[in-house]
């Protein structure tokens, strides 16, 4: 492995910012551009949300973002999964890489792991890097979501992709 996932921290904020400012063409086309939204995200930590930073292991930069987001416990144990990969990494495997350690981690039980069942990815179908993101990790297409979310001044469709433990290499449903 050429990267690590960890939890943000307060201190990321600046090297975030630079991260995103360097990538603002690669990612507006499908996410809003945020450079000044990292205080924002920390502060929305918690039941609900939880982010992992991917962090190049060779120099310490940021590869990419995962948000876990919408989770629901109880019987459902889902969330879904976004991303952003930031530039000069985008494009080197690196975010495959540390997408696969947050699948991981998501579908570990407690106390090392979310313990979730069901994971979901939503991406707009003409993002063919992201599609071949959620078809490379093992990610099935579920169906069509049209106006789905509201992305740079207008409601997007989206292609639903979803994937349970059972279905994960390497581990048992928990």
């Amino acid at each position: 492995m050429r990267v690590s996932i960890r939890e943000p921290r307060p201190a990321d904020a600046e090297p975030h910012r630079a991260a995103v400012l360097r990538s603002v063409e690669h990612l507006k086309p499908w996410n809003p551009v945020e450079p000044d939204g990292f205080g924002e995200l920390l502060r929305r930590q918690g039941a609900e949300l939880r982010t992992f930073l991917v962090v190049n292991d060779e120099d310490s930069g940021i590869v990419g973002k995962v948000n876990v987001a919408n989770i629901v416990r109880a019987r459902f144990r889902n969330a879904s999964l976004g991303y952003d990969s930031y530039l000069p990494y985008s494009g080197t495997g690196r975010m495959t890489e540390g997408l696969r350690q947050v699948v991981d981690r998501c579908f570990t039980s407690y106390p090392d792991g979310l313990g979730l069942h069901r994971l979901e990815i939503n991406v707009q179908p003409d993002n063919s890097r992201s599609v071949a993101m959620a078809k490379r990790l093992g990610f099935r297409l579920e169906g069509y979501s049209p106006r789905m979310l509201y992305i740079n001044d207008a409601w997007r469709d989206h292609e639903r992709y979803a994937l349970t433990a059972e279905e994960w290499p390497g581990l048992t449903a928990g």
